[in-house]
């Protein structure tokens, strides 16, 4: 999930919080982080560790894996749909209505994968797989394996074993 960029994880950081309408002052005590330090890194004087960031993420109730990845202590592993491009990019929207937004599109999607791979395997069954229309060996197939098999009234092949 790509995110906007911006010029550091500090300006991301303080564009999310304004967006969610929470003070400096709020945020810092919901993180467990000091005013000054929470400022300076929104400033760019600090760089936070994982575990600062996970505490931020907690705070402006926004996926910790969207500020790993700003942060570049991670990389974003999958290339976005424009849908989730455009439902990022809208400042009309909060970071909870745009996540909500997200993950109902997501559902959306897994549920169609689901589906077109039902839809595939019915096509291309398994090898191997016995289906109802199964139908009966050709005539001059029989022939030649009368003598290693007897046959039985619909016209498929049973194996006989002989003993002795």
């Amino acid at each position: 999930m790509a995110l906007p960029k911006v010029g550091s994880i500090g300006e991301y950081i303080r564009e999310q919080r304004t967006q969610a309408k929470i003070s400096m002052r709020q945020l810092a005590a919901a993180a467990g982080v000091s005013n000054p330090y929470l400022s300076q890194i929104e400033r760019g004087l600090r760089k936070p560790s994982a575990e600062i960031l996970n505490q931020i993420a907690k705070g402006l109730h926004i996926s910790a894996q969207a500020l790993y990845v700003q942060a570049g202590l991670i990389e974003d592993r999958e290339t976005p749909s424009d849908v989730v491009t455009a439902i990022r990019a809208d400042t009309h929207l909060t970071e909870r209505q745009r996540q909500v937004l997200i993950d109902i599109y997501e559902s959306f999607r897994k549920e169609k994968r689901a589906g077109d791979e039902q839809t595939s395997q019915k096509a291309h069954p398994r090898s191997g797989s016995v289906t109802n229309d199964e139908q009966p060996l050709p005539e001059e197939l029989l022939a030649a394996l009368e003598p290693y098999a007897a046959s039985t009234d619909n016209g498929t092949v049973n194996q006989e074993t002989k003993e002795g």
